[in-house]
């Protein structure tokens, strides 16, 4: 069968990490195209996957003029970035995986979802959560009525200390003004993957959150508004040079340092850090999202969720419990674990794991990375939309109870889908 043909608009961290499946599955997939602004990344994906020089932009909006020349398109641009062209290779008749989340906006997301569906395309969101073995083995679980009816679930997103001041205070998505909530940049997979976990509809919403830490008036007393300036970075744990420079004393730079300079080596990072914006103390940038969020949500026949975001963890997985009515759940991503409430017995679940060796881009969120790529490129072969298990339907109803919560949280009130 010929290879998937795909086209790759925005080359950074997520699009060269799903163009990696080309390179590893060449007989199934092969990237054709690339649109990119930036000279780095573009010229890097055009090399490796030897994409025709004529098919290499550095605007998506001249891709999109060209007469259809690839099944897809995987569109990894910046959050407010994704409803434009969306829109337009919906309409050249493309297959479309959209980075989450859809769109910053209800509206946005309802231009993009009427468009879908009039295009009779394959469309898939990056929800990589619902993909894993762990999250597939969990529902099976539950459908297999082990532990009776569903009755509610407790769900954590430690995002980790360093995570946060990297994307949440220093980052792309540390202002919602310029990019999003951290609620739809962040935890749109959350609460999706908890209505894929729940199989019912939420029915009401409301949400707690605002930004306790990472605010000037947290400062230490002598701190520099620069960490490489700063007398007292040694003391702190969102230094930059710990979260950056310190790493290569590892090995080699890789994410996050690769995200404050194309191909990055210490001297390099470190000049970046001394005038780009990851250089920044923690307490002296213009973010605005909360650092701590709470949303409580209640599902079709009494069921009942709570999910909570936190900067303030290690870097860990999601954990997750899970209450029914003859057991109980817990799951942290890599086990799960099984308490049988008849027979008062506790059990420790095997999870099938995939052997995802190396420091592939790919090879990230338990799998997840390549599982939806494994389902979207073998839905596009056999034009199949039953094979994506994120499609439009559903992932438009979990962006909706995003932008429910919000609304619950700047207006202190349970607001009803």
């Amino acid at each position: 069968m010929k290879p998937v043909q795909y086209i790759i608009i925005g080359a950074g961290q997520r699009g060269t990490g799903y163009a990696t499946y080309a390179l590893e599955h060449p007989e199934l997939a092969q990237v054709v195209g690339v649109a990119e602004p930036r000279d780095y990344y573009r010229s890097h994906l055009e090399t490796v996957h030897s994409i025709p020089s004529g098919q290499v932009f550095r605007d998506w909006q001249d891709a999109a003029k060209r007469e259809r020349f690839a099944d897809a398109v995987i569109i990894a641009t910046q959050d407010t970035m994704h409803v434009e062209p969306a829109l337009a290779f919906l309409q050249k008749g493309y297959h479309v995986l959209l980075e989450k989340p859809m769109a910053t906006n209800e509206a946005d997301c309802r231009r993009i979802a009427e468009a879908a569906r009039a295009s009779g395309s394959i469309f898939a969101v990056a929800h990589v959560l619902r993909y894993t073995s762990y999250t597939q083995k969990l529902k099976a679980l539950i459908e297999s009525g082990v532990i009776g009816e569903v009755v509610s679930i407790q769900h954590l997103e430690p995002v980790g200390y360093w995570h946060f001041a990297h994307s949440f205070v220093r980052g792309n998505w540390r202002n919602e003004r310029e990019s999003s909530p951290i609620l739809l940049a962040k935890s749109c997979h959350d609460l999706d993957w908890i209505r894929y976990i729940m199989g019912e509809r939420c029915t009401a919403i409301s949400s707690f959150g605002n930004l306790k830490h990472f605010r000037k008036e947290a400062q230490p007393a002598g701190a520099a508004d620069r960490c490489l300036e700063c007398k007292i970075e040694a003391q702190c744990p969102y230094s930059a040079q710990k979260i950056y420079l310190d790493q290569g004393r590892r090995g080699p730079l890789q994410w996050p340092a690769s995200v404050v300079v194309a191909d990055p080596t210490p001297e390099r990072t470190e000049d970046a850090l001394r005038t780009g914006p990851y250089g920044r103390c923690v307490y002296a940038c213009d973010n605005d999202v909360p650092d701590n969020q709470v949303v409580n949500m209640e599902f079709e026949n009494r069921k009942t969720a709570t999910f909570t975001m936190t900067a303030f963890t290690e870097q860990g997985n999601r954990r997750t419990s899970i209450f029914g009515t003859r057991g109980e759940l817990y799951g942290d991503g890599e086990q799960i674990r099984y308490v049988n409430f008849l027979h008062n017995q506790t059990e420790l679940v095997d999870i099938p794991t995939l052997d995802l060796t190396g420091d592939s881009p790919l090879h990230t969120h338990n799998g997840g990375d390549y599982n939806l790529m494994q389902h979207f490129i073998a839905a596009v072969a056999d034009n199949d939309p039953s094979q994506v298990l994120s499609g439009l339907e559903e992932t438009f109803e979990t962006h909706l109870m995003v932008f429910a919560a919000e609304r619950a949280r700047h207006e202190q009130r349970v607001v009803h889908l």
